[in-house]
């Protein structure tokens, strides 16, 4: 019976570890509803100054493939615009990137221009993110639904359309749902144990 108790409890003890790991990584819409161009004049230095970047989180580049296309860079190459050895090239026109290490990582559009127009990003990135506190987000009602991108009339620049009511910026993204899970899931399964009298010793 003792062993069915400690199974049981690493069991519970899993699941909340599992709720917390899932929970850390953020979703970051590069430019939020204007998306990754140079319709608009975006500033995307003013985009990543109020945020937190962490190991872990996903950087989304949603833009026109005919247009644009994300390539990264080093910091040499970025303050230049020198597009000639990037580090990766991204074209999808929907790139999700995910933050493996600390420090900066540097973006911009390869496309003759682009860049000195301003369509390129910093990317300040902290240690793995240590928060573990329940807390319901701005945007959390709401499912995030990626923008479509189409061209404009003449042939410009892609312009990114957001459909009505998705979140603009997901980027506490989907903090809450895994956490509350494993806690529900943890707390039904200790119940079920205590009624059953798994935690009787005899």
């Amino acid at each position: 019976m003792e062993r069915k108790v400690t199974v049981a409890m690493t069991l519970v003890a899993c699941l909340l570890a599992a709720g917390v790991g899932l929970s850390e990584a953020a979703v970051y819409l590069v430019g939020d509803s204007a998306g990754w161009t140079i319709m608009g004049s975006p500033n995307y230095t003013a985009w990543v100054s109020d945020k937190i970047f962490h190991v872990g989180d996903v950087i989304m580049f949603t833009y026109n493939k005919n247009f644009h296309n994300v390539l990264e860079v080093r910091k040499t190459e970025y303050s230049s615009c020198n597009a000639s050895t990037p580090i990766a090239t991204h074209n999808s026109g929907n790139d999700s990137i995910v933050i493996k290490s600390k420090g900066h990582r540097y973006f911009f559009c390869g496309i003759p221009g682009h860049c000195a127009l301003g369509q390129r990003v910093d990317i300040k990135v902290s240690g793995p993110s240590s928060s573990a506190a329940l807390s319901i987000p701005p945007t959390a009602s709401a499912p995030y639904v990626a923008p479509s991108v189409s061209p404009t009339s003449g042939g410009a620049s892609g312009a990114v359309s957001t459909p009505a009511g998705a979140p603009i910026n997901p980027s506490a993204g989907a903090r809450l749902a895994p956490k509350v899970l494993a806690v529900t899931v943890a707390v039904f399964s200790f119940a079920t144990i205590s009624a059953s009298g798994g935690l009787q010793h005899y």
